[in-house]
């Protein structure tokens, strides 16, 4: 992988409380996968950077890299490797996500 995909992932992960990699955008994701992820974090009412893969490949391979984690969407809190639709979907489900987040001191406001 190359340096400056590591080093643009990393300052992206550091500098934003939420980040999910996902393939599209949260307004118009391109893949069910991503668009479970967002719909989650939309309804936690999680303030979230959503960072499109599809746009550039180095970033798409990178990221697979970067975690250890052969798909995409990922979801980073507060810098951490959470995981990706199913494992997002499970911790949701089981209030888990929330916790989570709550706890690492992510404004969470559920949408009713």
């Amino acid at each position: 992988m190359d340096n400056s995909v590591a080093e643009r992932i990393k300052s992206d992960i550091e500098s934003n409380d939420v980040v999910l990699y996902m393939k599209g955008t949260p307004v118009f994701p391109q893949c069910g996968f991503s668009s479970a992820v967002v719909q989650v974090l939309t309804h936690l009412g999680v303030k979230f950077k959503g960072i499109d893969v599809l746009v550039d490949p180095s970033l798409r391979e990178g990221i697979k890299t970067f975690s250890s984690w052969p798909t995409i969407p990922q979801l980073y809190v507060k810098g951490e490797f959470v995981g990706g639709c199913d494992i997002v979907r499970e911790m949701y489900q089981t209030g888990e996500l929330m916790e989570m987040l709550s706890s690492k001191g992510v404004d969470v406001q559920v949408k009713a």
